[in-house]
């Protein structure tokens, strides 16, 4: 009777308490809505508030009664969503390790974040021109330099509508002075340019010169001289690289270049834009939007008090348009336009996340994740048509204090493609002085220069960038024929334990010089470069500018069109260790440039007078495999040696000159077949099967 009463007992208070707890919500939840209230309650999506800022307030509010006991969840409803500030989240807004912070679309829905105002009111103008007033920029509180149509970015009238001018002159100096020196005017050929131009003060110049992309808004143009002088300098010389020809330059935003279906000119005096519709479209019913709106999340923490932002997450939302102009003076000079914002900016966070959203039709950087920023994630999201690169990563040097040092981020999974479409001299993925990063599985297209760039410090000098690991990367469409001096993955500077595996690199072009696959630049040193499959790239698979100890190992390089490897400079030290690769061409040089030794003194340890010795070697080649098709081993140079002289330099004395055995390398295919002699040489097969972005979890 004990055991049927007390199991009674049990039954009757477990049904007693069941409702309750199941009554209990799993988490707080607010509601937004493009036609809610920021008066209303926000429980419920018929009461959702109109912001975010207004939910985010929500949530200090439940905050200031107490620590959270459960996560928060900010619900985002279908619609456009006209954003006139930024999300602005301080530390009082983080979450808890247990209890996070979400914002995110509500099941089903698909929220799109807008910093753009549409255009309205067109009339026609003249002929196939097209106008509309904006009030605004002529009152001077709004300028832009992108414009969208139906989604689609368009041309601000340029001239010429293909190609490029050509520099003409170096009143400044050209090739007779510093490539660095600033230059604030250059001679244009006649007939280029033209004084007589409508709003002149509205005109841009845009010169293509070295790895920069230098903006200059033109002060005065002189007929007599054709000597055309800017408001402010550009930072180098105005050839077309280390050459004696000119840069090539596009004018911009010139009312009488407009002249072509797409094409549209901002007059800023009388605030009117002027546009030509493409074929088929009607200005009475296309979607023309132009950015206002400068960012849309600013996580602004103090690290150096302490004070983070964290455990926020932002998911599957969607970000449009946003604006950014050169402000006066600069000229975009910066390598990697490494000056230019970002959309989405983290300051002194931790924890945070940003995952599976979307970023496009933007005239900045997408993330900049800056000074006291750790173990932040970035996954699973689209971002392209970005004015500038995808994420810039940068935080305190060696000379700031401890706090503000950024690292331990991840950059996963990401597709980022057709970046720099205004500022083409931006990087994909730019690490400046931060450590411990990771940035894995991503595919990154179409940018006008650099992929992925690491490290911030010139030449062998103390730097806080290490530990990064670069792995399983689908890269390509890199550079396009552009700028010059770049990689699909650049490096500078010393950084002890950073790694570069596993990446796919392809198709890589540039336009005087570079369009390498792999560059170490500026002292590289102490990285491990291995499993990596290089191949169509204008010049080296690999190429060295200055580096140190560098170990590079079982990489595939193949069908560089000049060059396979390059290295410049020969240094009192060992630049490389080139072992275990293979080297695959069929045109161009196989070692350019400077492959020389030079004896030096090397203190190897405390032993005799001096601990000295004298070294011959600055790097050492071994165990690879050499190829080429079309020749026969008597016919191909090593750095102007024939391979017996090669060997006798102590160079690759167990190396081969031997087919690889690849299954198809017409089709890229560079899976080595079982017979391989690579194998015998201890080659270890590269899978790219996972390179990439992996499912979305």
């Amino acid at each position: 009777m004990n055991k049927i009463f007390n199991g009674l007992m049990i039954f009757f208070l477990a049904a007693w308490i069941m409702p309750a707890a199941s009554q209990t919500p799993i988490e707080y939840a607010f509601y937004v809505a493009p036609g809610g209230d920021d008066n209303a309650s926000g429980n419920q999506p018929k009461n959702a508030f109109a912001t975010l800022t207004k939910a985010r307030d929500a949530i200090r509010d439940l905050k200031e009664k107490g620590p959270l006991d459960r996560p928060v969840t900010v619900y985002l409803m279908g619609g456009l969503y006209s954003m006139r500030q930024p999300l602005t989240l301080e530390p009082q807004d983080s979450g808890a390790e247990e209890f996070p912070i979400t914002y995110t679309a509500a099941k089903n829905e698909k929220p799109v974040l807008s910093g753009g105002k549409t255009i309205t009111g067109w009339k026609s103008h003249t002929g196939s021109v097209w106008s509309a007033e904006l009030p605004e920029v002529r009152r001077g509180e709004w300028n832009f330099r992108q414009l969208f149509v139906n989604g689609e970015p368009r041309q601000r009238a340029r001239i010429p509508n293909e190609g490029f001018f050509r520099v003409a002159g170096f009143p400044d100096g050209g090739r007779d002075v510093h490539y660095h020196t600033d230059c604030q005017r250059f001679e244009f050929a006649e007939g280029d340019m033209d004084p007589d131009w409508s709003d002149p003060e509205d005109i841009e110049v845009i010169v293509y010169h070295f790895w920069t992309d230098s903006h200059l808004p033109i002060q005065s143009i002189d007929p007599e001289t054709n000597i055309v002088t800017f408001k402010h300098k550009a930072g180098k010389v105005f050839t077309d690289d280390f050459t004696d020809a000119g840069a090539r330059y596009v004018v911009e935003n010139v009312y009488e270049g407009l002249d072509q279906p797409g094409e549209w000119h901002l007059n800023r005096k009388t605030g009117v834009i002027y546009y030509i519709p493409m074929p088929g479209e009607d200005m009475n019913k296309v979607e023309v939007v132009a950015p206002v709106l400068p960012a849309f999340i600013s996580m602004q923490g103090k690290p150096e008090s302490r004070e983070f932002v964290e455990h926020v997450h932002v998911r599957d939302l969607s970000f449009r348009y946003a604006n950014f102009n050169l402000p006066p003076g600069n000229s975009n000079d910066r390598q990697g336009s490494a000056s230019v914002p970002a959309a989405i900016t983290l300051t002194g966070a931790r924890h945070c996340a940003f995952e599976r959203c979307t970023m496009e039709n933007i005239g900045t950087f997408a993330f900049e994740i800056a000074d006291g920023c750790s173990h932040n994630r970035f996954a699973f999201n689209d971002i392209h048509h970005i004015g500038a690169g995808g994420f810039r990563v940068n935080g305190g040097t060696e000379n700031d204090h401890p706090l503000k040092r950024t690292g331990h981020n991840q950059i996963t999974d990401n597709i980022l493609h057709h970046y720099g479409e205004v500022f083409p001299s931006a990087v994909g993925v730019l690490l400046q002085n931060t450590n411990a990063n990771l940035v894995a599985h991503n595919h990154i297209h179409h940018g006008w220069y650099t992929g992925v760039s690491i490290g911030w410090c010139w030449g062998y000098q103390r730097s806080v960038s290490r530990d990064n690991i670069v792995e399983y990367n689908h890269i390509h469409d890199i550079g396009q024929g552009l700028l010059s001096d770049m990689g699909a993955i650049y490096t500078l500077g010393v950084s002890p334990g950073t790694v570069l595996r596993n990446n796919l690199i392809h198709d890589v072009d540039a336009n005087h010089y570079g369009g390498w696959g792999i560059y170490n630049d500026e002292g590289s040193t102490h990285l491990l470069i291995e499993n990596n499959v290089v191949y169509n790239t204008k010049f080296a698979g690999y190429n060295i500018h200055f580096c140190k100890e560098v170990t590079v190992r079982n990489n595939i390089f193949a069908l560089g069109r000049l060059q396979q490897l390059s290295r410049s400079r020969c240094e009192p030290h060992e630049s490389v260790y080139f072992e275990n690769n293979i080297v695959y061409w069929k045109e161009g040089v196989l070692l350019d440039n400077n492959w020389k030794d030079e004896p030096y003194e090397f203190y190897f340890r405390p032993i005799g007078d001096s601990g000295t010795r004298e070294v011959k070697n600055t790097f050492d080649m071994d165990w690879n495999i050499f190829y080429n098709p079309g020749l026969k081993l008597e016919q191909v140079e090593f750095n102007g040696a024939s391979w017996e002289e090669w060997r006798g330099r102590g160079k690759d004395l167990h190396s081969l000159y031997a087919d690889p055995l690849f299954v198809d390398p017409d089709g890229y295919d560079f899976t080595l077949k079982p017979e391989s002699p690579a194998f015998d040489l201890g080659f270890q097969p590269i899978d790219m099967s996972t390179v990439g972005p992996r499912s979305i979890r």
